[in-house]
């Protein structure tokens, strides 16, 4: 017979080693199988005597006992292997992910944006939104501009090449279109603001090709100079979170309104620094404003006998450069996240009256 020793230590590495089930169950077979070594051991018992078989067979069984006992324990590790191998690949992790603070950041123009729209929201007006690309009725003729206007050269406003019947669009220069359109959809009254963009051929440290502006519109049959002053009031001191600014109208022209004026702000210039408010020392100009002429009515189709009503235009640009102290409008159209992250907003804090508008 094989020295039993040396076939125990074989077969029980082999059992070891076993790295699955299928590798597992080809050991037992070829250790227990009929065709197995151990069972062919058992069968060579009968050419031995008396006292050699009987060592021999205590010698066997103890070995088949053996091999039996280290494949059931190397069968229950794979079994546990196994299930946790298996409860890995399907594992769902039900617990609250990790709130890590948000990196995105809202950038300025958007939040003054918001910030106005909360603020004319409070006062019942609604936003009117219109197209980029206008013609030349809606951003001219129908307010009141005339042909020899500078604001209807080629060296002011980006127009498209003629099409088939010559006719050329144009970049809108601001969203008074909006205004018209809404005139001629909805009639009168009305109380609107137009945001969006606009386009005018100028760059420099406070002027970009394009920018935002916001436009307010009401039309009713009692509106007079009166109201506008109030509603410009309010707006100023709500958006500006400064009581009782100081204001004045200058006289101005613009052809779509008439009366027309220019509204300055009162400030503080200190230590190289401005503050709105104070004693009014200095001034800041910040929009323009009027009541509509009576020729834009008639072109929208509203009747200047019966109604009338104000217009204002304020840049979007400005009035965040003058709340948050940036100086140079060119970076809001740079796509410098780090210039975004120093005057960014935090994107969840959404701005209200009652809340406070810049959090």
């Amino acid at each position: 017979m094989k020295d039993l020793e040396a076939l125990r230590v074989t077969l029980l590495a082999d059992i070891a080693q076993a790295g699955d089930l299928a590798a597992l169950d080809q050991v037992r077979v070829a250790a227990l199988g009929k065709k197995g070594v151990v069972t062919a051991q058992m069968k060579g018992l009968r050419d031995l005597d008396g006292e050699a078989r009987k060592a021999a067979g205590v010698a066997l069984n103890a070995l088949k006992d053996e091999l039996a006992a280290a494949l059931d324990a190397r069968k229950s590790d794979l079994d546990g292997a196994a299930v946790e191998a298996r409860l890995a690949r399907e594992h769902v992790d039900i617990t609250l992910p990790g709130r890590l603070p948000p990196e995105g950041r809202v950038h300025p123009v958007s939040q003054v944006l918001d910030e106005i729209i909360a603020i004319f929201g409070d006062m019942g007006f609604s936003i009117a939104e219109g197209p980029d690309i206008e013609d030349d009725f809606h951003n001219f003729e129908a307010l009141n501009i005339p042909p020899e206007h500078p604001a209807r050269q080629e060296h002011d406003t980006f127009y498209f090449a003629p099409d088939e019947n010559g006719e050329r669009r144009l970049l809108r220069t601001h969203t008074s279109p909006v205004q018209v359109r809404s005139m001629q959809a909805q009639g009168a009254p009305l109380r609107i603001i137009s945001p969006g963009r606009t386009y005018r051929c100028d760059s420099d440290q406070t002027h970009t090709p394009m920018f935002h502006q916001v436009e307010g519109l009401v039309i009713d049959k009692q509106t007079h100079m009166g109201h506008l002053k109030g509603c410009l009031a309010d707006f100023v001191s709500a958006f500006f979170e400064v009581g009782d600014v100081p204001m004045r109208f200058r006289p101005s022209y613009f052809p779509f309104t008439s009366p027309s004026a220019e509204v300055d702000i009162g400030c503080t210039r200190k230590d190289g620094t401005l503050s709105i408010g104070g004693d009014g020392s200095n001034w800041l100009e910040i929009l323009g404003c009027g009541m509509v002429h009576e020729k834009v009515l008639v072109n929208c189709g509203i009747d200047p006998t019966v109604y009338q009503g104000f217009a204002f235009g304020i840049g979007i640009d400005r009035l965040a450069m003058l709340k948050y102290g940036i100086a140079d409008l060119r970076g809001f159209f740079d796509a410098d996240l780090r210039w975004l992250r120093h005057y960014g907003f935090a994107a969840l804090d959404l701005p209200t009256l009652p809340a406070g508008l810049a959090r």
